[in-house]
């Protein structure tokens, strides 16, 4: 796993700043900026933002490879065909740019480093076979909510969305419920 934030919960000072790197944003300037760019692209495309739809454009890119007729008689893959080039989908460049945009910061800041983080009580192998079926459950609830949880949580509750906004809470429960459960694997 590429990661661009700190190894260890311990190895974080008291002010806001990183061992490895110069301070971190303020929370609420750097959310700012993100309701910013949201804004941005509602003006811009009239959408809000997700990543849901670029993967669905990849898979449907790798299925027209191997089955073109798979694509064809398929109503979920003709939505990210486009005329043969779901490449282009718009959420692809966006997953680009964050991915981009997130390294350049974390070089810029000192922080940039390839690490499998992990808790003390548990090894590389476990960590990524764990990351790897925590993000299929990820997946397969985006795909079932219809929307990952930056559509959900950033694009439906800043429109209040009922759905949306039902998602949030629950996703902050669930977290702070299983925090307890998994804290051990951490510390």
């Amino acid at each position: 796993m590429m990661s661009t934030s700190m190894t260890m919960a311990g190895s974080r000072e008291g002010s806001g700043r990183s061992a490895l790197g110069r301070p971190y944003w303020n929370p609420y300037v750097a959310g700012v900026f993100l309701g910013l760019v949201l804004l941005a692209a509602y003006l811009i495309t009239g959408r809000g933002l997700g990543a849901t739809a670029g993967f669905a454009a990849v898979a449907t890119w790798i299925t027209g490879l191997v089955a073109p007729a798979a694509v064809q008689s398929s109503v979920v893959h003709m939505k990210y065909w486009h005329d043969g080039a779901p490449l282009l989908n718009w959420t692809l460049f966006l997953l680009l740019g964050a991915f981009v945009g997130a390294a350049a910061s974390a070089w810029q800041s000192g922080r940039f480093r390839i690490d499998i983080e992990r808790g003390p009580q548990i090894g590389d192998g476990q960590r990524l076979a764990l990351a790897f079926v925590g993000g299929f459950i990820a997946a397969w609830g985006a795909k079932l909510a219809k929307g990952c949880t930056s559509g959900q949580a950033l694009t439906g509750s800043s429109i209040l969305n009922a759905g949306s906004l039902v998602f949030l809470v629950a996703v902050f429960v669930a977290g702070f419920g299983l925090a307890q459960l998994v804290r051990k694997e951490w510390l």
